[in-house]
């Protein structure tokens, strides 16, 4: 080593701090973060039309009558497909592989859902409720149908999801993606159900 050589000492790079949550979480959790604020607003302007309503009556008395009874039945069944996923996604962040039951079961839950809430549409259009038939049908299917979209992209994500662990190829990451997305779908239905339906 020539005499003029200045010796650089090793450092060793410092460590980064771990992160508290992957990417994709950390995305999917801002969208929902997002998504919560715009059913928020759609929750804000059903209750302050209801509030002014013409003699306080609500729904307009022309207008017919949300089947809440039938919707508790999709309800429960929207409910039963959460409780599944949160079991089959904290089994396969434990490394057990054996969930593609219980993922499949939720996701036939959330389709039994969808299909259950399609039926109910039809036979409210047959009624007469209509999005243009009044604000009333404007402000159902806005919000009922922002949902119902936001439950068809998840239940698809959740197929998605079985598909890739029946191939083994789906990482712990997505599955968390995926059951975050639906975790909000099935968490913001109630809040929509009493508001809307009762």
């Amino acid at each position: 080593m020539p005499a003029d050589a200045t010796v650089i000492p090793f450092r060793p790079r410092p460590r980064r701090p771990e992160k508290l949550a992957s990417n994709g979480v950390m995305g999917m959790t801002l969208f929902i973060f997002v998504e919560v604020m715009l059913f928020a607003g759609f929750i804000s302007a059903f209750v302050i039309v209801k509030a002014r309503a013409p003699g306080s009556v609500w729904p307009p008395p022309d207008q017919p009558r949300l089947p809440f009874e039938r919707t508790a039945v999709n309800t429960a069944a929207l409910i039963a497909s959460g409780v599944v996923l949160l079991l089959a996604h904290r089994a396969y962040q434990r490394g057990k592989t054996a969930v593609g039951g219980g993922l499949l079961l939720a996701t036939l839950l959330g389709a039994a859902f969808v299909a259950l809430q399609g039926v109910e549409w039809a036979a409210l259009l047959q009624e007469g409720l209509t999005l243009t038939s009044s604000t009333y049908g404007s402000l159902f299917y806005t919000i009922i149908g922002a949902h119902a979209l936001h439950a068809v992209v998840a239940v698809g994500a959740l197929g998605w999801a079985w598909t890739r662990l029946l191939r083994q190829r789906l990482s712990k990451e997505a599955l968390s993606v995926v059951a975050l997305f639906w975790y909000f779908v099935v968490l913001v239905w109630p809040f929509l159900y009493f508001q809307v339906y009762l």
